[in-house]
């Protein structure tokens, strides 16, 4: 079983609205239901806050991803898209009842649920300001990932993440990535890739994404069609038989 919530907020009443969140929301969600040959990937709970209709609070979305990890799925995955807020004591995520900041959801809370799930993958991916601090105790500045713990974040602890024509760079990089940019010779899509792929695509004076990882092999996030047809990659021996034949003969040794 692989789980995905994703979230994303445009409509803020007490605070500065947005413009690209929810729009990265559906595009996230559309592109992680299914593998580019059109079968079944991550069953995705998807919420949005477009307007006054469809605010929700702090506790919905606790309630949310306390379900998203509350089990023994392989993958399980949080994406969010709107205001982040930073403090001394710790970031948070907000929701659309939020006044001030500090009274979203804490990031804090977010990690506890994710390191206690039993799910085998745990994966949160963040596009909001300040959210490269999640995983870090405020204080002690160490990071506090369980085993199969991954986090890709838009941008470091102390930086804001941008938007552009109409949604958020971070997640232009990552769709692109998902699409197919970031994916290996067998035409899987990892979390390694991902950040590999938007780091590169960022310039080096702007927000920098921020990865962490606790795993000792990486899941695939999405299946695309491989660069090569695999019956080419099989016969690679006979279309590089001199590298094969220098190898044996220098006693190069390789890591297969």
């Amino acid at each position: 079983m692989r789980k995905a919530l994703v979230v994303g907020i445009d409509h803020y009443p007490h605070i500065t609205p947005l413009e690209g969140c929810v729009n990265d929301a559906r595009a996230v969600k559309a592109m992680l239901d299914r593998h580019a040959d059109g079968s079944v990937n991550f069953d995705t709970r998807l919420m949005v806050g477009t307007g006054p209709q469809d605010v929700f609070t702090r506790r919905e979305l606790k309630k949310a991803v306390r379900e998203l990890f509350d089990d023994d799925s392989e993958v399980a995955l949080f994406y969010f898209a709107g205001h982040g807020y930073s403090e001394t004591v710790g970031g948070y995520l907000c929701t659309g009842d939020c006044e001030s900041g500090d009274d979203g959801l804490a990031l804090s809370e977010v990690m506890t649920l994710a390191n206690e799930s039993k799910a085998r993958n745990k994966i949160i991916m963040l596009d909001s300001c300040y959210s490269g601090g999640v995983g870090e105790h405020p204080i002690y500045r160490v990071s506090e990932l369980s085993e199969g713990m991954t986090i890709l974040t838009a941008s470091k602890k102390g930086q804001y993440a941008a938007e552009t024509n109409g949604g958020g760079v971070f997640t232009g990089l990552l769709l692109h990535a998902l699409d197919g940019a970031a994916a290996n010779l067998l035409g899987d899509v990892t979390p390694g890739a991902v950040y590999a792929h938007i780091d590169q695509s960022l310039a080096a004076w702007g927000q920098r994404p921020v990865f962490k990882t606790n795993v000792a092999q990486f899941v695939s996030l999405r299946r695309v069609e491989p660069p090569f047809p695999l019956q080419e990659l099989r016969r690679i021996s006979e279309f590089f038989p001199c590298w094969l034949s220098i190898s044996a003969r220098s006693g190069l040794r390789t890591r297969a």
